[in-house]
């Protein structure tokens, strides 16, 4: 078996190799069958999830009490052999409480004090931002450098938080009481906004009769920091063609007012639109779908199929949306179903193969 595994002081994984992407196809289903034992329906949910986790990607959970948002999260985290950490997000959190803090420790026998960094809940490979929109944006913008830079700065010196490193934050809706709606450039920097639904009427009752008898079977853990970081690095070599790019970058500028020609869905509902890394998340998702579904290559169609969970939460709608009912999502699938596609160029399997082999 290829070693996947890659902390950039290691060997290169062999992509030329193809046991490297059964091996991350064999993890994906595994990590789903684990969550199955706990976890009921939810499908698309967990794929977004899994598949903005081999990108790197930190995501946003939003749904109403009740539907699991938190249990899916601690449930993924008992699959992997990393460290968890929760945070439960309450209006009186301080940003300390989150990064840490730097204490006065004294040394008895040699009657000096010093400083001490101590670490907050956040240095753990996996985060759970349990409803992050119950406290206020002082706190929540505690996290902007942690999920960009993978770091806290405090008292001028930098702490590097462990690899790999994802924040998974749940939100109640902005509409119920006591919430405060994320800054928007911290909504920038989760790859994934996942809408959480009702399950159907079937999953409900699974989901009763699975929770009121006995204790439900516990996940094992199927992978560890080594293979996840080895996954990353392998999603990141699936060839995209140029065509692919340009689609995704014209789906991007097709949602802000100011780059000239736009659909009028746009004109009438947006008040600001996606900037250039919602285009890299879209490239990066689609390159993870496209792999984990068996292709070497990223096609428009692994774009659109990831446009909602990269884009709704970076399409800022107006007041007339508003008034008229109309959600970022409808924007998204208007602008999906209007976009031409230009599949010329497109890479061959062969071709890719030989690409995603270096």
């Amino acid at each position: 078996m290829t070693d996947l595994s890659s902390d950039g002081a290691g060997p290169e994984p062999k992509p030329s190799d193809s046991e490297v992407v059964e091996h991350l196809r064999t993890v994906y289903g595994n990590l789903r069958t684990e969550l199955a034992k706990v976890i009921v329906g939810q499908d698309a949910v967990i794929a977004q999830l899994l598949t903005a986790l081999f990108c790197r990607g930190h995501c946003i959970l939003e749904g109403v009490p009740g539907l699991a948002k938190t249990l899916m999260i601690s449930t993924l985290a008992r699959t992997m052999s990393l460290n968890f950490s929760r945070i439960q997000f309450t209006p009186d959190l301080m940003p300390s409480d989150i990064t840490g803090t730097e204490v006065i420790e004294e040394d008895k026998a040699r009657g000096t004090r010093q400083l001490r960094f101590v670490n907050g809940p956040i240095f753990a490979n996996v985060i759970l931002a349990d409803e992050i929109n119950r406290a206020p944006p002082k706190t929540q913008s505690a996290l902007l450098e942690a999920m960009q830079e993978r770091q806290v700065t405090a008292a001028g010196f930098p702490h590097k938080l462990p690899k790999p490193f994802f924040v998974l934050a749940t939100q109640n809706p902005i509409e119920q009481e006591g919430t405060y709606p994320l800054p928007e450039a911290q909504l920038d920097r989760f790859m994934f906004k996942i809408v959480v639904d009702y399950p159907s009427e079937s999953e409900e009752f699974d989901i009763v009769k699975l929770t009121t008898v006995a204790e439900p079977e516990s996940p094992r853990r199927v992978i560890n920091a080594a293979d996840i970081l080895g996954v990353q690095d392998v999603v990141r070599l699936v060839p995209c063609a140029d065509h692919v790019i340009r689609y995704a970058m014209r789906l991007t500028r097709s949602t802000r007012r100011a780059s000239g020609e736009v659909p009028k869905i746009v004109r009438d509902y947006v008040a600001w639109g996606a900037g250039p890394r919602a285009t890299q998340s879209l490239v990066l998702a689609a390159k993870a779908r496209a792999i984990l579904q068996g292709r070497y290559y990223v096609s428009t169609g692994d774009i659109e199929a990831v446009a909602h969970p990269v884009l709704r939460h970076r399409i800022i709608t107006n007041f007339n949306a508003e008034a008229d009912g109309v959600s970022s999502d409808d924007i998204i699938d208007t602008l999906t179903a209007e976009l031409p596609r230009d599949e010329s160029g497109g890479l061959d399997e062969m071709t890719a193969r030989r690409v995603f082999a270096g």
